[in-house]
């Protein structure tokens, strides 16, 4: 499925035309899909090939050394979790993958910093460390020009989630998926899932086998160009939004037999807000035939609520 691509230049440089044209056309994506594919959006392929190196001498180290890294009291938020550990909502069966997770640094002396654990470092991989770091820092700026082009879209202030996403609690996530070396279970490598976070940028990955959901209950393969990313909207959005920009069902799918001996890596970067942001459903999604759907609740209370229900938190 070729879903629908958008150009990140057009909403940054471009005239109010431009501006507008961008803002419609996201935003009908992130209503009728939930997930778009963005050329131009910020993130230099350099980084991008260097990121990839680093993950994956990362994930080659034995797997006594990898596990050194790995802190279990942080949940999974911080470095490295061993293969098996997580799963997705509703289902008890692991995902077949092991990760290593990066999170926030705030730089400015921001009160927030006493809220996020620190990140753990990898020096026996030259460069891992302030890779990790740019990367994070371009996914954050990205993401953030989406996100005002959303508040536009919602008829909201362009700066609206601003103050949320600055030094927010966003994750920038490395997976691999190792080669397949008995007969699987099941076809899937990461069970079907919706993300917990406002968008997901996913630059890239090492092979196919990304799914989506379409609203006609069709499992369909997800493809963009080598000079996009993949953005779909979390489930903090589509409840902040009442359900109107959906938070698209996922999964990712085992490769053919003759490709069960590779190795598959991906790199997404879950854009959070802080955890004191309210979800509550904005009253301009609320009306007379769209009825508020949720509860109110914080960032933080939902993240807790979903890391315990995915087995990362108990």
């Amino acid at each position: 499925m070729n879903i629908p691509s958008v150009d990140l230049q057009q909403f940054t440089s471009g005239g109010p035309k431009d501006k507008a044209d961008f803002v419609a056309k996201l935003g009908s994506a992130f209503e009728e899909v939930g997930f778009v594919a963005v050329k131009n959006h910020g993130i230099p392929q350099p980084l991008i090939d260097k990121m990839y190196g680093v993950v994956q001498d990362f994930f080659a180290l034995p797997l006594v050394r990898k596990r050194s890294y790995e802190m279990p009291s942080l949940a999974g938020q911080r470095g490295y979790t061993s293969f098996g550990k997580e799963h997705a909502k509703g289902f008890d069966a692991p995902d077949l993958k092991e990760f290593y997770q990066y999170g926030q640094e705030v730089e400015d002396g921001e009160k927030v910093s006493d809220d996020y654990p620190a990140n753990v470092l990898v020096p026996e991989v030259p460069g891992f460390d302030q890779t990790f770091h740019n990367a994070y820092r371009a996914f954050e700026g990205s993401g953030t020009a989406l996100l005002r082009a959303i508040s536009l879209y919602l008829g909201l202030d362009v700066g609206y989630f601003d103050g949320f996403v600055h030094n927010g609690n966003s994750i920038l996530r490395a997976i691999h998926y190792p080669p397949i070396t008995q007969e699987p279970k099941s076809a899937v490598r990461a069970e079907q899932h919706e993300d917990i976070n406002l968008i997901t940028l996913l630059v890239g990955a090492s092979a196919d086998g990304l799914q989506i959901l379409t609203r006609q209950d069709e499992w369909l393969p997800v493809t963009s160009l080598p000079d996009q990313i993949v953005v779909n909207v979390g489930d903090m959005l589509q409840r902040l939004t009442n359900n109107r920009l959906r938070s698209t069902t996922h999964r990712v799918v085992n490769p053919p037999r003759e490709l069960w001996h590779t190795s598959r890596f991906s790199i997404p970067f879950f854009l959070h807000p802080k955890s004191d942001m309210s979800l509550a459903c904005l009253p301009g999604c609320v009306d007379a035939t769209h009825a508020k759907a949720y509860p109110d609740v914080t960032a933080g209370e939902y993240l807790d609520e979903r890391l315990r229900e995915i087995g990362l938190k108990k």
